[in-house]
This record gives C-alpha cells, structure tokens and sequence, in this order.
C-alpha cells in the first residue's frame, strides 16, 4: 500500500508542476523557441538539449520538441542520438535519485514488505514498464525514481531505459529534421519498437 501511495504521490508531484509552470513553458518552447534556446549555446547546443530533457525530471519541459528541435539542428542521425543521449540522462538521473534515499530509509518509508513487493515487481516486470514509458508524460519520472527507491538492479534498469530511450530519441529527431508534426503512427511506434528491442534483450540475457 505504501509503495502504491508512494508512486502516486510522486506522479501527483509532477502534475502539479505541470499545472502550475507547464502552460509558461510550453508557450516559451515552440519548437523554434526551443531551437533558438538550444542554439543559443552555440558549440555546447547539444549539451543545453541534454540539459533541457535532464530538467524534466522537475520542470514541465516539453521533451517531444526538445527532441524535434534537436532534430531540426543536427538532423536526424546526430540529432537522434543526443536526443537519445537526454533520454538516458534524464532516466538514470531519476533512479540516482531514488538511490539517494539508502536502502534504509527506503525500508523505512515503505515499510520491510512493501519494499521487498516494490524490489521484486521491479526485478521482474520493471524492464517493461521503464522501457514501454519514455515517451508517456508523467510516468518516466515517477518510474526511474522508484526503480532507484526499490534496488531494481542497474544493469537491467539501464538495459531497458536504452530500450526505451533510443528508438524515442531517433523518431522525435526525425520529425523534427523533416520539418513535420508528429504523425498519429509516433506513439505506436514509441511504444512498440521499445517493447521489440527489450523483449530480444531479455532472451539475449537468458541465453548467456
């Protein structure tokens, strides 16, 4: 129960920055209000569009056009792999920071059985849900944090956040190389091809 209250208070934290700063920040990063921010960095543009998707994790960032913006100054190819890069940033930020929290203080604030339920869901089913969310709002943040809350094992975290992180990354680059809106085929296709690649390193682990 307390894992559960735990995860919804989390989700409910980043709501509400959303409902408080999301409309200011969506207003001022336009796609060509986030290129013209990005480039504003000059050489270090990548870094600053690493930055913007790494402060998702407290600020309402819109990370879909900080991805296209992205893709719109490097294109495609280079474009998708700093988006990429922000994704992984910003989800193994999350789970530093659910590791922060020592494994006795966890226990602590979930209690001995909810953390050991939390440990276990993660061990197994977690690959799934942090590969399957990078492109949803709200939930990559919540998810990454816990993950660290809970000791889900980090090889198997950053496996499936690569999952996730790098078919996302490339298909928001690219929609913003090609000068497009996102058709209605993107969050199928973030979610399916994430689901593909950790479902083939799942059994390339089992098989070792």
């Amino acid at each position: 129960m307390r894992l559960l209250l735990w995860f919804i208070g989390l989700s409910a934290l980043v709501l509400v920055t959303w409902l408080v700063w999301g409309g200011s920040l969506e207003a001022r990063f336009t796609l060509q209000g986030a290129v013209a921010w990005i480039e504003g960095a000059g050489p270090w543009a990548w870094a600053a569009g690493i930055g913007l998707m790494a402060a998702d994790l407290v600020l309402p960032v819109p990370g879909t056009v900080v991805m296209s913006a992205l893709g719109l100054i490097y294109g495609a190819m280079i474009g998708g792999l700093v988006a990429a890069a922000g994704l992984m940033v910003a989800g193994l930020c999350g789970y530093g920071i659910g590791r922060l929290i020592g494994e006795k203080a966890a226990r602590k604030l979930l209690g001995d059985n909810d953390f050991e339920r939390g440990r276990a869901l993660f061990s197994r089913g977690g690959g799934w849900m942090i590969a399957l969310s990078r492109a949803l709002p709200i939930l990559p943040e919540a998810l990454s944090c816990t993950a660290g809350l809970v000791r889900m094992p980090f090889g198997r975290f950053l496996a499936s956040l690569a999952c996730g992180s790098v078919p996302v990354g490339f298909v928001f680059a690219w929609i913003g190389a090609v000068g497009r809106e996102a058709p209605g085929w993107t969050m199928l296709f973030s979610i399916m091809v994430p689901a593909i690649l950790w479902l083939a390193a799942r059994k390339m682990t089992v098989h070792r």
